[in-house]
């Protein structure tokens, strides 16, 4: 059974730095496209990064050059390395991993969809 467990959120000011974590479990880590979607409180989910199969990466524009995706399959486990927070980046952030062999382009658009969620790990930068 895939599980994904989400950790690594918190509050800080904006400028502040945090990495989120995602264990995976019960499947093989590797075939699998992964990334991290956020979700705030009126407005639309969005994805924010993905990692595929090959170790390329996608960010949406917002969060270029200050979030970092990343793994570590050993561990099976994904990061995602969170600087120069703003506000803005306030949201629910939720790992999410999929089979389809997507790219990581790809991924970003369709990371609502994905197969499997973690439980999500609250974010929230204050001014």
């Amino acid at each position: 059974q895939v599980q994904l467990v989400d950790s690594g959120g918190g509050s800080v000011q904006a400028g502040g730095s945090l990495r989120l974590s995602c264990a995976a479990f019960g499947y093989s880590y590797s075939s699998f496209v992964m990334g991290w979607f956020r979700q705030a409180p009126g407005k639309e989910r969005e994805g924010v990064a993905t990692i595929d199969r090959d170790g390329r990466t996608s960010y949406t524009d917002s969060v270029k050059g200050r979030f970092t995706i990343s793994q570590d399959n050993a561990k099976n486990t994904l990061y995602l390395q969170m600087d120069s927070l703003k506000p803005e980046d306030t949201a629910m952030y939720v790992c999410a991993a999929d089979p389809r062999d997507l790219t990581a382009i790809q991924a970003l658009d369709v990371i609502g969809d994905f197969g499997y969620w973690g439980q999500g790990t609250q974010v929230t930068v204050s001014s």
